[in-house]
């Protein structure tokens, strides 16, 4: 059993270590995640603790799974996991029988499992964990209890420097489907052959005071005193979804823009600000500065925002205003606000508030493109 213990050991290890790196890879994506968890179980006033939430959770999915696996201050690390699969599994379970958020972000963006896969994996993985923590006394304890809690110290630390720095820029790696030299079109076409979504339709039909539900098989079609009432689709399985289904772009007035932005032979910068009032005012402006910037040199610019049109329509600086949906703007960019380069649909670049280059340099390296 001793070989099976550090199977277990390697696995849970491994496993929450992934798991912890992929979130802190992208912090903005889980924190998403942790907003939507709020809406969905109507809690919604917790929205601002989403932050401190996802940089919790990565970093005890981190420092436990090395705990685990490197054997540092093992017991420990342990009752962590524990805590945490007893925490998330019933949560995982209530999740695929409501399915109110479709993909539980456990893996962040870079593995999708639906709930019940999810709710499946915790369980496989529960029977190691309780193994491990059954047989804690078998593994022998590293008395330098103070090198130990250096190790993990020091790395909870660069773990904490690493997820600022992917929050201040973008992530490191880019798991999203707006990735750096992706052709949008193609990652909006649906291939032939791959299934769609299947609905249960179903009539309401009235006779007699009374309603009753019919099927296409059973309907009453021949029968005049039954009143038709109403018609329901439910959704019963989902089909095959492009990884890019939603990038509609519109001007304030209502006019659809996307082919058009797609197809410009010249080179355009996205402006993206999921919502204007919840972004910088300064870094709104420099923004907007590179607008102007970007127009007086033949450079497309439109700012992407999912906010109120009314107010958009009070900001007059000459700049183009447009309307995007709120998901796909979060999709295409972790920051607010954020800047793509693009050209003929392809993505050529993409930066942060932080990094994006002076106007002088962003023209230079157009040129040099």
């Amino acid at each position: 059993m001793k070989y099976f213990r550090y199977i277990s050991r390697i696995i849970v290890g491994l496993v929450f270590i992934f798991s912890g790196i992929v979130k802190a890879i992208d912090p903005l994506g889980t924190v998403y995640k942790f907003q939507d968890y709020f809406q969905a179980f109507d809690l919604a006033f917790l929205k601002q603790l989403a932050l401190p939430a996802a940089i919790a959770l990565c970093s005890l999915e981190l420092i436990s799974g090395i705990s685990v696996l490197f054997n540092i201050r093992y017991k420990a690390g342990i009752r962590v996991v524990l805590i945490l699969m007893i925490i998330f599994t019933p949560l995982t379970f209530i999740l695929a029988l409501t399915n109110p958020v479709t993909d539980c972000g456990c893996f962040g963006d870079a593995i999708h499992l639906t709930n019940w896969q999810t709710f499946f994996k915790n369980i496989i993985l529960l029977i190691p964990v309780i193994y491990l923590l059954i047989t804690e006394k078998q593994v022998s304890d590293n008395n330098n209890h103070t090198r130990q809690w250096v190790i993990l110290s020091l790395s909870e630390l660069f773990f904490l420097i690493f997820i600022s720095y992917n929050l201040r820029y973008l992530p490191v790696i880019d798991f999203l489907p707006y990735k750096k030299g992706t052709y949008i079109p193609d990652k909006m076409v649906i291939p032939e052959g791959v299934p769609s979504d299947k609905y249960a339709t179903t009539f309401i039909y009235e006779k007699d005071g009374q309603k009753k539900e019919f099927t296409l098989n059973n309907y009453p079609s021949d029968d005049t005193t039954w009143k038709f009432v109403e018609q329901k689709s439910v959704l019963v399985s989902r089909g095959y979804q492009a990884p890019i289904h939603d990038f509609v772009i519109t001007t304030i007035s209502g006019t659809d823009i996307t082919k058009q932005v797609l197809e410009s032979k010249g080179y355009t910068i996205l402006m993206i600000s999921k919502k204007l009032e919840e972004s910088d005012p300064e870094l709104l402006q420099r923004g907007y500065d590179l607008g102007i910037y970007c127009i007086g040199n033949m450079i497309d610019f439109h700012v992407l925002t999912s906010s109120e049109s009314t107010g958009v329509k009070r900001i007059d600086n000459g700049l183009s205003f447009c309307l995007a949906d709120e998901t796909t703007l979060k999709t295409m960019i972790r920051s607010n606000p954020g800047y793509i380069l693009l050209k003929k649909g392809t993505v050529l670049n993409k930066w942060s508030w932080a990094n994006i280059p002076e106007n002088e340099t962003i023209s230079e390296l157009i040129n040099k493109k």
